[in-house]
């Protein structure tokens, strides 16, 4: 069964999805979960492999959405992506950790990128 708040949370995801197909990159893996953690979006452009943290608001009323990828998120978001990579059966890649940004607007979201938004050391 899902909330209000997952299908909000999903629909963010999927104009984030959206907006970075749109500018060159291949989804690989949507919400990879394990028990340490979870990556919302695994996406690829030519030799990186990029893990997405998606952050969707209503408002930045009371800050973005970005702002709330605080460091105990960031170390989940590592460690599922050590999970991935320990299963990932394509060639060698480099990794970075994005972040992206939605925020609800009527007619369209507001999408902001944050490449390299923090690193594996978190």
């Amino acid at each position: 069964m899902t909330t209000t708040r997952q299908r909000f949370g999903d629909a963010g995801e999927k104009a984030a999805e959206d907006w970075l197909a749109r500018d060159g990159y291949r989804v690989v893996a949507r919400k990879h979960r394990c028990p340490r953690g979870e990556v919302d979006l695994v996406v690829e452009r030519g030799d990186l492999l990029v893990f997405v943290e998606v952050r969707t608001r209503a408002t930045a009323l009371f800050g973005g959405p970005e702002e709330t990828v605080g460091a105990a998120k960031q170390r989940r978001i590592v460690r599922a992506a050590r999970d991935f990579l320990a299963r990932w059966r394509g060639p060698p890649r480099g990794a970075r950790f994005d972040v992206v940004a939605v925020i609800d607007r009527p007619g369209a979201p507001q999408l902001t990128h944050i490449p390299n938004a923090f690193d594996a050391s978190a």
